[in-house]
């Protein structure tokens, strides 16, 4: 039940390059977008199809990982993420020089991303997975929130190299250029020095079906487990909220400062950065200083989300701007941690891959609303941000009355599977 420092860096590399290059992206739809001439809610919808894939295959690629292992399923997510990086850098670089019209580049550009969505979800629950079986259920909050601390740091070093590679050569395509490069050498780390996991769970021997018997009742689909359930809604909403401020917040800026979109690219990027390492302050910081259960995580993410987005949504400067989106970034540090550590505890150890399953799919799909808030914001500034505060105090409600969520405590896992150890030894003495 342990997990070697190198085995979970290389995992954590897995992490963080997928988040590096997504946030990269991000920060420069804005300026691409605009450059090219596609309408920003379209900008923003770049990623449904690339989100609403994600959701319908990471459960596929979740019980893969049960029956392939945990190693191959990252190999395949790194594969999908290089390639579709590499598709959408083709197109950007065709919307940039006109060599069809806007409406065209959008088209291409979507099934570009979609590329992601169907085979990049394959690294998600396997490395979610793989963490989980070798941590005890004491540490798991604490080694959750380490691997949800690559996403936070990709979010800091994704914006701050994208204008980097700003190249005259590929212009605003340079970045996925580069992160396509970056998850190919990733792909060569893992597949060298990653061990595949020594804890997956034992697949059951199929019987042959027997005549008259009753057939054999069909797994339920994990989003409809009562277990887990109060922590995918949590999460998806969660979820959503994060997604519509970051990728509104590049409109907002732009349109603040009222500068052209590749003059605003930095300031955009500085935003992002203090965001994400405000989320790695949670993380990292304070999640372990306070040893904070998921029950806490639950509560307190939300309600600091809540008030940064106040903050945004009534700011009087640039600078206040900036700090209402890290307040933000902060709360959603702590809740990410809490609904992934929370419903990992809620499942046994042979259910791990599933659940992980469910919680990527959570965090995918939710992608689909965010043009809705960027068609929002385009008839009133304010409004996003105030709708997305309205919903971080629905969800702190939801975390004090679901007995799920308010019970969610790992001490009770703990006796159970120290319970467990004890019997498991005692039986490989009686060996």
């Amino acid at each position: 039940m342990s997990l070697p420092k190198s085995s979970f860096a290389i995992i954590f590399g897995v992490s963080l390059v997928t988040a590096m290059g997504n946030t990269g992206m991000i920060s420069v739809l804005p300026a691409i977008g605009r450059s090219i001439g596609i309408p920003d809610f379209l900008v923003a919808g770049v990623f449904s199809l690339s989100a609403l894939l994600w959701a319908g295959s990471s459960p596929y690629w979740a019980r893969a990982s049960d029956r392939h292992g945990r190693k191959p399923l990252m190999l395949v997510g790194l594969v999908g993420f290089a390639v579709s990086m590499a598709a959408c850098a083709v197109v950007v670089a065709a919307g940039l020089h006109h060599l069809a019209p806007p409406m065209v580049i959008f088209g291409f550009f979507l099934l570009a991303r979609a590329l992601f969505g169907l085979f990049g979800a394959a690294s998600n629950p396997a490395t979610q997975a793989y963490v989980a079986e070798h941590t005890p259920p004491e540490e798991r909050t604490s080694a959750m929130s380490s691997l949800a601390g690559a996403f936070g740091l990709g979010t800091v070093i994704g914006p701050f190299l994208a204008p980097l590679f700003i190249l005259p050569f590929f212009g605003l395509a340079g970045p996925m250029v580069a992160f396509s490069v970056i998850a190919l050498i990733m792909l060569v780390v893992v597949w060298k020095k990653l061990p595949e996991s020594q804890h997956m769970p034992v697949q059951p021997v199929r019987a042959e079906p027997v005549a008259g018997a009753p057939p054999a009742a069909k797994e339920s689909p994990m989003w409809r487990d009562p277990r887990i359930t109060p922590f995918l809604i949590y999460g998806f909403v969660v979820a959503v909220c994060q997604t519509a401020q970051g990728q509104t917040l590049g409109f907002l800026i732009i349109d603040k400062l009222g500068m052209s979109p590749m003059q605003a690219q930095g300031f955009i990027a500085i935003a992002m950065m203090f965001g994400a390492v405000a989320g790695l302050l949670a993380q990292w910081g304070i999640i372990r200083m306070f040893a904070m259960t998921p029950r806490q995580l639950l509560r307190w993410g939300v309600a600091v989300a809540a008030l940064g987005n106040l903050i945004v949504a009534f700011q009087p400067t640039y600078a206040a701007v900036v700090a209402g989106y890290a307040i933000s970034s902060l709360g959603f540090g702590l809740a990410r941690p809490g609904f992934t550590a929370g419903s990992s505890l809620a499942v046994g150890m042979h259910e791990q891959a599933r659940a992980a399953g469910a919680i990527a799919a959570v965090n995918g799909v939710n992608v689909v609303l965010a043009p809705l808030f960027v068609l929002l914001y385009q008839q009133v500034h304010a409004a996003p941000f105030v709708l997305n505060m309205v919903l971080m105090l629905a969800m702190l409600v939801y975390a004090f009355k679901n007995p799920q969520l308010a019970n969610a405590d790992p001490k009770p896992a703990t006796q159970a599977d120290s319970a467990m150890a004890t019997l498991e030894k005692s039986d490989e003495g009686s060996l």
